[in-house]
């Protein structure tokens, strides 16, 4: 998992790259990652999962997390870049419903003003 950190507005803007598997073992690692960002100030979060070649429940429910833990501090999450069975996964879930999907990064940072 890569962050990258960015001031845009006036709040902190922060970019999650996942990459390999979205699953039990990561998803509490994600949950950790974005619960220490927000404490730290980083409201608003896009998660690329241009690299996640597999998400479980668990990995859904770490996402979901990511959007209750960013709202709560007046941010919001995004996801950007999902493809192929991640994005068919969010989308028969409706997850894409819940968190706003991007096709790229940039997009979803372009809507944080």
């Amino acid at each position: 998992m890569t962050a990258i950190f960015e001031s845009r507005g006036p709040r902190c803007t922060g970019v999650l790259v996942l990459s390999g598997r979205l699953d039990l073992r990561s998803a509490l690692a994600l949950r950790t990652r974005v619960e220490g960002l927000v404490g730290e100030g980083w409201s608003q979060l896009v998660v690329d999962l241009g690299e996640v070649a597999y998400i479980d429940s668990s990995g859904l429910g770490a996402l979901v997390g990511a959007l209750a833990t960013t709202r709560r501090a007046g941010g919001d999450c995004r996801l950007a870049r999902s493809r192929g069975p991640v994005s068919d996964l969010l989308q028969a879930s409706t997850l894409d419903r819940v968190i706003t999907p991007y096709s790229t990064v940039e997009d979803a940072l372009a809507e944080y003003v």
